[in-house]
């Protein structure tokens, strides 16, 4: 792995960290997530028209840039620092990978430069914890089970209905087109496959969910008796292409959350720089650098993760299928550590909900909600690299239990024998 970035790369990260100092700030953020789409659309279009963010990594055939996952990384460290509110996580991360992987060439060829260029967005959505459906931690894509528990897909002639309801679906409110997780075949056939779904189709509802991180938005999808289109074929093997959307998007999520805990850090650092205390700025206290130094070191380490990672995507895929999880629970924990270090050195005023503060903390926390939480994430890494054997874990607590009794009851013994002499 060659650890230097090119000219290009830093390029790229200079120019969007530029724009997005003077078109995102804490106050633009705090604005453009009140707004009916979520987000700023202005920058958005000129963040896809300019600079092509949507279709970094992307073929070039399809429209794109054509760049690595570590040149997208990057764009998403940018956009991490700023909190930007944007579909860049639902369209880019999440639903192009899966059409680029299992769609039909007409489906790829009419979809991906659409998306790339910023013309369309959208949205996956898969029933479950995003986190689960694509393979990130236990649970995955719980796609049957009617309106509660995920959707049902029936033929309906040479096409598809959908009926169900999603919860949790990123930027679901506002996607002109949607990628819908479905269940089909019944009992004895069951399986799930994927469905694409136009923004404006009849029979399909959606509502803007409220959240703790209002810079993601999610909303509930409800399906009735919706249109639809399988995307591929229906002998897609569906979960081996959300298991390898979700380690890529695992690797930008780091990034990103590298991002904000950077910047939380960087804030907190400037503050405590002029806050005083006792006559001196809190920052000279041995305590607190010792607080600060510590956090510097927790960034530093995730951000090594996030970029090997990032290169791994797009040099090693088999090694990012552990490099992935365990990069995002190490940049999770960091940004959970630097926000809410940030909110204690603020003092009084950080605890204040208005303060830019806890946009950190509050983006911190609901990625943990979305996306781990951070043991699991490490438990999914172990499993992959094959840490603990088949069986092994159980075969040590039974051996280990039997070991327990056999002491207990050698202990019992010894004192009944005590007793009687």
């Amino acid at each position: 792995m060659d650890a230097e970035f090119t000219a290009e790369q830093d390029g790229i990260r200079r120019a969007l960290r530029d724009l997005l100092t003077k078109r995102c700030g804490p106050g633009e953020v705090k604005a453009a997530v009140r707004t009916d789409a979520g987000y700023d659309e202005g920058l958005w279009e000129r963040l896809a028209g300019a600079m092509g963010l949507p279709g970094l990594a992307l073929p070039t055939e399809y429209g794109g840039v054509g760049c690595s996952m570590t040149e997208l990384a990057l764009a998403c460290e940018e956009t991490g620092r700023a909190l930007l509110p944007s579909p860049l996580l639902a369209t880019a991360l999440l639903a192009a990978p899966v059409v680029a992987a299992l769609g039909g060439d007409h489906q790829r060829n009419g979809i991906l430069p659409r998306l790339a260029s910023g013309e369309l967005t959208a949205a996956l959505a898969l029933p479950g914890a995003p986190g689960a459906a694509l393979g990130l931690v236990p649970g995955g894509c719980e796609a049957g089970g009617g309106r509660a528990g995920g959707v049902q897909a029936r033929r309906e002639g040479d096409g598809w209905l959908l009926y169900g309801q999603v919860d949790q679906v990123l930027d679901g409110h506002r996607a002109g087109l949607l990628v819908v997780a479905a269940h089909t075949g019944g009992y004895t056939r069951g399986r799930t496959l994927l469905f694409l779904v136009d923004g404006a189709a009849e029979g399909l509802s959606r509502v803007r969910s409220a959240t703790l991180d209002e810079t993601r938005a999610q909303a509930r999808v409800e399906l009735r008796e919706v249109p639809a289109v399988l995307l591929g074929h229906d002998g897609a093997d569906v979960a081996e292409a959300l298991r390898r959307t979700g380690d890529a998007a695992a690797a930008a999520l780091a990034a990103e959350a590298v991002g904000a805990a950077d910047r939380a850090l960087a804030n907190t650092v400037a503050y405590v720089r002029v806050r005083e205390q006792f006559g001196r700025p809190v920052g000279s206290f041995q305590a607190v650098k010792h607080r600060l130094a510590d956090l510097y070191v927790r960034v530093q380490a995730a951000r090594s993760a996030a970029y090997y990672a990032a290169w791994a995507a797009g040099e090693e895929p088999e090694e990012l299928r552990t490099a992935g999880p365990l990069a995002l629970a190490q940049a999770l924990e960091a940004s959970r550590a630097a926000a809410g270090e940030g909110i204690q050195l603020h003092g009084g005023v950080g605890f204040t909900w208005e303060h830019d503060a806890h946009l950190y903390f509050k983006r911190a926390a609901a990625d943990e909600l979305l996306f781990g939480p951070v043991h699991q994430l490490r438990a999914t890494a172990a499993e992959r690299a094959g840490v603990f054997r088949r069986g092994e874990r159980g075969e040590r607590g039974e051996r280990a239990e039997g070991s327990e009794r056999g002491e207990l009851g050698e202990r019992g013994e010894r004192t009944e024998m005590e007793a009687i002499g």
